[in-house]
Formats: structure tokens, C-alpha cells, sequence
């Protein structure tokens, strides 16, 4: 992949000329062996960073993001229910990040950074527990990690920016813990009525796991109802009604963080995007 940029909106002199070529190899083993089947997987991907990276200035040229994935799984299954666990480490080498830091042109780009990495365990289960009644669920713990961390902050009193040197600290928008449910009802022919169930733990907005500047845990219950009609030639009418957050849970999935100095004392401002109390929704899906 080659770029040939002449010039931005906001540095109309900067001439870009990069070139990037990947070699992004694949290999795995599996087997299978009546109700058990596993893998091993190796693989490797790269990524060129995005146009707006680039105008960085000469000086701050990004590098291409680079992630090795390791990856081991198991699965049992049968007619009545399956079980899996998957294991998996990513290696990360010139992550691109926020971390603050200002290009020439004063605003805010990604910068590398030399290495991070996710590690972690990832449950699912399914069980057909009776001919009305279904569950099945996923859980994933992880270890996501910025190895050596500079955070540049806005110095409004003397000019410029200071830094901060961190070490092992969290990935930021990677919560540890995520799980999910689903309980499958069937009361009456062509009837379905499922309670759905999410989880997800605490995350930061920024790569500094300062816990004045994260997102709390959540915990959301969603309730649907489907109805199943087949008649003629219309092979499958269904009626979907659904209750998404019935406990009305307040709550933030995203947002953002900056901080900053001024009259002699560090200033954090966060900002959240909050999500919607009780809601509902209507859906058809037709079937020819």
C-alpha cells in the first residue's frame, strides 16, 4: 500500500510519500473427535494508519500497527448442549493511541506506542433444557495492557505540555469482564418469548486507568416476544416486540476525557454519552 498526500486542510505543506508492504500469514490445527473438536491458530495482521495520522508533521510520522494472535480453543457438543472455552493473546507493536500529545498544527493525533497486548478466556454454553425451554450465555475475562504509557497534557499556564510517565496500565474502552445471557421461552406453538441479559465491567476513557476518568459497570435486561406466522406463499412473517432496558437503567457505555492545567492545579473534564432509559421497539421480518 503507498500514499502520495500533497498537502492537508489544516497543514496545506506537508508532502506525504510512504509506502507500507504486509506479508499477513494464517496457520492452524484442528481436530475432531465424536462431540469434542478443538483448534490451534496463529496469525498475524497489519494495519497502515488512517490519513488524518499523517499530519502529524514531518517529525512525527506514524509507523504501521502490527498484532500477533495466538489463539486455543475447546467445544463439546451434543444434541441437549455445548460448551467451549477459547484462549487467546494478542501482541500488539506500534499501536496507534491517543495519548494527548499535539501535532504541528496543534491538534490532537494517534501516536504509537511501542507495546500493548490483550490476553484472556472466553466462555459460551447452550443447553436445550426442556422442548419450551433454552439458555445459552458467553463470558469473556481479559488482561488488556498498554506496557509503557506518556500522557501529554495541555499546560495552560506556561505554554506547551507536560507529560506523565505510566506503566502496565489498562487499554483504554477494554473492560476486564463481558458476559451475556439468553433464556429462550416457547409457551405456545410459534411463540418465543426470550429474556436477555448483559453485562459489562468497568472501563477507562483513557489509557492512564486513572479512576477518576472511567466508565462504570452496567448491567442491562432486555425482554422480546416473537410470533411466528406461515401461511401461503408467505413463508415466514415474524412479529417482534421488544422491551430494551425494562429495569430503566442509567447508565454510559462511551464518552470521553481531558485534562489540562490551569491557575496552578491539574483540571479532568469527562464527558459521557448516556444511553436511554426504558424503551420499546416494534419489528416485522417477512419471509417469501
Amino acid at each position: 500500500m503507498k500514499y502520495n498526500i500533497y498537502g492537508f486542510r489544516y497543514n496545506p505543506d506537508l508532502i506525504i510519500n510512504s509506502k507500507h508492504n504486509f506479508f499477513n500469514p494464517k496457520a492452524g490445527l484442528s481436530f475432531q473427535k465424536k462431540s469434542w473438536s478443538g483448534y490451534l491458530s496463529y496469525s498475524r495482521g497489519q494495519k497502515e494508519p488512517n490519513r488524518d495520522d499523517f499530519e502529524a508533521g514531518l517529525d512525527q510520522q506514524p509507523r504501521a500497527e502490527k498484532l500477533n494472535d495466538f489463539e486455543l480453543g475447546l467445544e463439546k457438543r451434543n444434541n441437549k448442549y455445548s460448551v467451549g472455552i477459547t484462549g487467546y493473546y494478542m501482541h500488539y507493536k506500534d499501536q496507534l493511541v491517543l495519548t494527548g500529545k499535539i501535532n504541528d498544527v496543534g491538534a490532537y493525533t494517534r501516536t504509537n506506542i511501542p507495546k500493548s497486548y490483550r490476553a484472556g478466556l472466553e466462555f459460551v454454553a447452550s443447553a436445550d433444557l426442556a422442548s419450551w425451554l433454552k439458555a445459552s450465555g458467553n463470558f469473556s475475562i481479559s488482561k488488556n495492557k498498554v506496557i509503557d504509557f506518556t500522557e501529554y497534557i495541555d499546560d495552560y499556564d506556561n505554554g506547551g505540555q507536560q507529560t506523565m510517565q505510566y506503566s502496565s496500565t489498562d487499554i483504554a474502552f477494554s473492560p476486564n469482564m463481558v458476559g451475556g445471557a439468553t433464556i429462550s421461552f416457547i409457551p405456545v406453538k410459534n411463540s418465543e418469548i426470550s429474556l436477555l441479559s448483559k453485562y459489562v465491567g468497568k472501563q477507562y476513557l483513557d489509557n492512564t486507568q486513572n479512576e477518576s476518568r472511567k466508565l462504570n459497570a452496567y448491567y442491562t435486561q432486555d425482554a422480546r416476544i416473537i410470533y411466528t406466522i406461515s401461511r401461503g406463499c408467505l413463508k415466514e412473517l415474524n412479529i417482534i416486540l421488544q422491551a430494551n432496558n425494562v429495569f430503566d437503567k442509567l447508565y454510559e457505555p462511551n464518552g470521553y476525557t481531558f485534562s489540562y492545567y490551569y491557575g496552578g492545579s491539574l483540571t479532568t473534564e469527562n464527558y459521557y454519552f448516556p444511553m436511554t432509559g426504558r424503551n420499546y421497539m416494534v419489528g416485522v421480518n417477512l419471509k417469501f
